[in-house]
């Protein structure tokens, strides 16, 4: 235990269906998230759910990420998001129909990736599994480091049926809310039931519940206890409804009319919320499991009820006969309507008895509330914690090389070392000589971030030379980030000074495409576990910008970050903000003759189109992406000379509507955020003129522009800093090296994926480049 003392747990994640979603494992998981959260206020708790419906749920906050039932890729990027999260631990909540594929076997494709200790809550333990269901669960006992039994047999019937050692096996009772010990009269005037002696069965209904065989106990009932009012409790379960619709509940009632008891019968169909359920199981003078199948290891509603010190009547379950043991309960036959009619009777008649049962049942259940409950979770996280430090377990991750392609002109990187330090990257220079004087900036570093991103996807021998480079990157955005303002510092003197506690909107925004490309495109998990917590720090902050530009960086690292971890409801919805903001943008401002976004075209203009490119072509309002084509077809018309070179818009001035276009300075930022969008709408749409297009920007920096002048410097691997009306700004500062750099990889990497020997068309490999 001394090694247990020490560990600790920072994030723990919770993977099982969870509310609004209408199944008792939701519940439970809901509560255990919730127990945890209130037990240990240090640890942060998220839930990962399993949607059955292809719309999802309105979760809560506490989800962080959603997977499809029958998708089996939405497991394995769970699986990324969980590792690259730094999360500590993981407890999945396993029941083999929640799960895709045969016996539920999707979730193993999850656990096999993941790299953080697993504890498994097993909801069913099958005795008689078939061949598939014994598969899934001998590996899941391989993959988990702890598995936690709600029932003794349970714990039981994994060492006899699954040989699992008995020391990996805790038993842990199913939680219950704290309920207070009441006299059932308190609540019955809320029902309608004063004076009545109420017989009570919960839960969603299904054919398997045995509420049937009450209802044909009730005439013997009533007839020596003619006040009995039987309640019953519970929506049709989602997967009957689906399959039977209400079937099930319309032959219960029409039992009742043929067996005379509908004025003592009322069916409360309905999922109710805890504070309801705590009432409606209060006002019970005695609950009712007459459950049909025999193999049932857990009841969540019989938990409830002992808990709540209620007398119980039940079939022999192997839960319940756990549960009731030592006069907990009455057990009564399988199908035996004469049977419940006599316990029922008797408890009815012997209020003495009753009372007794009750007491002894609450005093039971005292154990098993939910603050008891999250403290043994908690213990068994920390064994299942320790146990992996004193024997962790081997993980491998091989990453392909790609073809290098040799139409582009060669990746050089002596003029990117020379402009970056310890610190970071530098601003400025003179021709090709740093300039101290102006020091460090945030959008610099993010774009340099990027470059080493794109870098370790291009692959080969190319990382020679600038390996850590990457690091320092991303060690210059945490340190710029400012907690007091939750937004990133832009500007950094030389003398190491933060120059302003606040950056400009777009530096903010950068710096989130450049978290997220890390997080979306590489396989360094010590970049991804540190961008991952700086990502999810930063990401509220860009909802309360006001800047167009920003919004638009923001998108394209929520996008690349997405394309890995799909199920994100919080960026999924930063998207879907960010993204209707910038199409309100364009309804507001577009003409026919001026379809864009703004009034103006200033800097960086193509990452707008390229932002809704990216984002419409993952949502469902295709407008979104329709209106990023139009703006781009229309953008790259105005960017076009006579003679058919790219002739970016000029930084002198901005291009306002009906104004006068300006000419000069161009700039490589033009020419970098143009081919970005071209190759964006390439993908997006497989029409060739735009990679052309994104072919005729690049060559702007070859010589291919007003001045038949390169910009690009083959002897530094640099950049010059613009063209002007006369000639070419000789300084190669940091925006248009890495403008350059950036165009050159993002080149590469498209033409990799045209290659017929790196395996197909283009679309598909890129499908297989970001899977």
């Amino acid at each position: 235990m001394e090694l247990e003392n020490k560990v600790k747990l920072g994030r723990i994640a919770v993977i099982g269906d969870y509310l609004p979603r209408r199944c008792g494992i939701a519940t439970f998981t809901s509560d255990l998230c919730e127990a945890l959260a209130a037990q240990y206020p240090d640890t942060s708790c998220f839930a990962v759910p399993v949607n059955d419906t292809e719309e999802g749920y309105d979760y809560p906050p506490r989800v962080r990420f959603e997977m499809a039932e029958r998708d089996l890729e939405s497991y394995r990027r769970a699986a990324d998001f969980l590792n690259i999260t730094n999360v500590d631990l993981v407890c999945l909540q396993h029941e083999f129909g929640i799960f895709g594929g045969p016996a539920g076997s999707h979730i193993l494709a999850l656990l096999r990736e993941l790299r953080m200790p697993v504890v498994t809550t097993l909801h069913t333990v099958l005795r008689n599994p078939d061949s598939q269901q014994r598969k899934v669960m001998k590996e899941l006992g391989e993959l988990s480091d702890r598995l936690v039994v709600m029932s003794e047999r349970g714990g039981l019937f994994l060492r006899d049926t699954y040989g699992i050692p008995p020391k990996k096996i805790d038993l842990i009772p199913h939680g219950i809310p704290d309920i207070a010990f009441v006299d059932p009269n308190f609540y019955k005037d809320r029902f309608g039931a004063e004076g009545k002696l109420v017989l009570l069965t919960f839960g969603l209904l299904s054919p398997n519940k045995g509420i049937e065989d009450v209802i044909e106990a009730l005439p013997e009932i009533l007839s020596q206890h003619p006040q009995v009012h039987y309640m019953v409790l519970g929506a049709t379960h989602p997967h009957v409804l689906r399959e039977e619709g209400e079937a099930y509940r319309l032959m219960l009632q029409r039992l009742t009319r043929e067996r005379g008891v509908e004025r003592n019968v009322v069916f409360h169909s309905r999922f109710v919320s805890l504070e309801e359920l705590v009432e409606f199981i209060g006002a019970a003078d005695i609950y009712l499991t007459p459950y049909l199948n025999r193999e049932q290891v857990v009841s969540g509603t019989l938990a409830y009820t002992l808990g709540a010190g209620k007398a119980v009547v039940s079939t022999p379950y192997w839960y319940a006969e756990e549960l009731l043991a030592n006069g907990r309960g009455s057990l009564v036959p399988f199908r035996s309507p004469r049977a419940i009619a006599a316990s029922v009777s008797h408890l009815l008649d012997d209020e003495a008895e009753r009372h007794a049962m009750r007491k002894r049942a609450y005093l039971f259940g005292r154990e098993m509330t939910w603050p008891n409950v999250a403290r043994q979770y908690m213990e068994s996280f920390l064994r299942a914690r320790s146990e992996r430090i004193r024997a962790p377990r081997p993980a491998v991750n091989a990453r392909a090389l790609n073809k290098q392609s040799a139409d582009l002109p060669p990746l050089r990187f002596d003029h990117l070392r020379r402009l970056t330090d310890t610190t970071g990257i530098l601003q400025h220079a003179v021709f090709s000589v740093p300039r101290f004087s102006d020091g460090y900036c945030t959008d610099d570093n993010a774009r340099a971030l990027i470059a080493m991103v794109l870098l370790e996807e291009v692959g080969g021998g190319q990382l020679d030379g600038v390996r850590g480079m990457a690091s320092i990157y991303l060690a210059f955005l945490w340190h710029a980030f400012n907690p007091e303002t939750s937004r990133f510092r832009n500007f950094f003197s030389y003398q190491r000074q933060w120059l302003e506690d606040s950056g400009s909107e777009d530096s903010h925004g950068r710096a989130l495409w450049a978290l997220g490309t890390v997080l979306g495109r590489s396989g360094k998990r010590g970049l991804c576990g540190t961008a991952s917590r700086l990502f999810e720090l930063a990401l509220p902050g860009i909802l309360q910008t006001t800047s167009p530009r920003a919004w638009a960086f923001a998108l394209l690292g929520i996008h690349e970050y997405l394309k890995r971890f799909t199920g994100d409801r919080a960026a999924q919805g930063a998207r879907d903000e960010l993204a209707l903001r910038l199409l309100k943008l364009y309804q507001i401002s577009a003409t026919v003759d001026w379809p864009w976004l703004e009034g103006s075209l200033s800097y960086g203009n193509a990452v707008l189109p390229h932002a809704m490119l990216a984002a419409g072509s993952t949502m469902p309002d295709k407008g979104i992406l329709e209106t990023g084509l139009n703006s781009l077809r229309w953008l790259a018309d105005v960017q076009r000379a006579e003679s058919g070179h790219f002739m970016p818009i000029g930084s002198s001035r901005g291009y306002t509507r009906g104004g006068e276009r300006p000419r000069f300075d161009q700039q490589p930022i033009e020419a970098q955020s143009m081919i970005a969008a071209s190759l964006e709408a390439y993908r997006v749409t497989g029409e060739e003129p735009w990679h052309k297009e994104a072919e005729r920007a690049f060559d702007w920096f070859l010589g291919r522009n007003d001045l038949h002048l390169p910009l690009y410097d083959p002897s530094t691997g640099g950049c010059r800093d613009g063209l002007h009306a006369d000639r070419v700004n000789q300084n190669q500062g940091g925006e248009s090296t890495l403008s350059f750099l950036l165009s050159l990889l993002e080149m590469r990497l498209s033409e990799q994926a045209l290659d017929p020997t790196n395996g197909g068309n283009h679309l598909e490999a890129i499908a297989r480049r970001l899977a």
